[in-house]
C-alpha cells in the first residue's frame, strides 16, 4: 500500500527495469567542431592544458567520443595547426615583395592571436601535409618562382622568410602570454620589470643606452619596428640575389 503523501515518483517500482530510460542529449560532434574547440582551448589556456579529457569536457562529451574522430592528441594538434594556417591570406597577384610582406605580416598577426602556434610548429609531426599549409606553401612558391627564383631556390627563399617571422614572433608571443597570465596590462608589467632590467644592464653601456631609449616607448611599438626592420632586410637580401 502507498502512503497518502507519496509522490508519483515515490510510487514507481524500485527497479532499473521499471524506470524510464533517460536519453542523454549528446552534442553532434564532427572533426571540424572538435578542432575549432581545440583551437579555442589552446588560445585561452595554452598548449600545456590541451588534453582529450579537458576538450571533451568543454564539448560536453566524453574523451572516448572524441577518439572516434581524432586518433590522438598529436593528431589533434596537427589539425589545430592547419586550421590556424587557414587564416593566412593568399593576396592577389602583384609585385613579389609586396605580396611576401603582406603574408609575413599576416603570419605574425596570426601567431600573436594564437601564441601557442610558433612553439608547436616544430612538434607537430607531418602537419606540413595539411591542406591549408599545402595551399599556403604552393602559393608562396609560385610568388617566388614568378619573381625569378628557380623552384629549388624559391623553396629556400620561402623557408628563410618563414623562419624569420616565426623566430621573431615566438619571443613576442611568449611575452604576450606572460602578460596575459599576470592579469595586468602590458604597460603595467613593463613598468614593474624596468628596475630589474636597468640594474641588469648597468655595466653594459650599449644595452643601457638602448633600454633608456626604449623606456619612453611602448613594447608593442618596439616589437613592430623590429619586425618591419628585420623583414625588409631579409627581403633586401632576396632582392639582391635576384639582381
Amino acid at each position: 500500500m502507498y502512503s497518502k503523501g507519496m509522490s508519483d515518483d515515490d510510487k514507481q517500482i524500485p527497479s532499473v527495469w521499471a524506470r524510464p530510460r533517460k536519453e542523454r542529449q549528446q552534442p553532434l560532434l564532427t572533426r571540424e567542431s572538435i578542432v575549432a574547440e581545440a583551437v579555442r582551448l589552446l588560445d585561452e589556456e595554452g598548449a600545456d592544458n590541451l588534453s582529450m579529457r579537458r576538450l571533451g569536457s568543454r564539448l560536453g562529451a566524453g574523451a572516448t567520443s572524441l577518439y572516434r574522430h581524432v586518433a590522438s592528441k598529436d593528431e589533434l594538434l596537427e589539425l589545430a595547426l592547419d586550421a590556424v594556417y587557414g587564416e593566412l591570406p593568399l593576396p592577389g597577384t602583384g609585385e613579389w615583395r609586396e605580396t611576401v610582406t603582406e603574408v609575413a605580416r599576416a603570419m605574425r598577426a596570426t601567431i600573436l592571436r594564437h601564441p601557442w602556434l610558433a612553439a608547436k610548429l616544430g612538434e607537430a609531426g607531418l602537419a606540413y601535409l595539411g591542406p591549408n599549409m599545402l595551399r599556403q606553401s604552393e602559393f608562396m612558391l609560385g610568388v617566388m618562382e614568378d619573381a625569378g627564383f628557380p623552384l629549388d631556390e624559391a623553396d629556400q627563399a620561402v623557408t628563410t622568410v618563414t623562419a624569420f617571422v616565426v623566430g621573431i614572433s615566438t619571443s613576442e608571443a611568449a611575452w604576450l602570454s606572460m602578460v596575459a597570465r599576470s592579469g595586468q596590462s602590458e604597460e603595467e608589467v613593463a613598468e614593474k620589470l624596468w628596475p630589474a632590467a636597468e640594474q641588469a644592464v648597468r655595466d653594459y653601456p650599449r644595452l643601457r643606452a638602448r633600454y633608456a631609449a626604449q623606456k619612453s616607448g611602448g613594447t608593442s611599438g618596439n616589437n613592430q619596428d623590429s619586425f618591419e626592420y628585420g623583414l625588409q632586410r631579409v627581403l633586401d637580401g632576396l632582392q639582391a640575389r635576384l639582381g
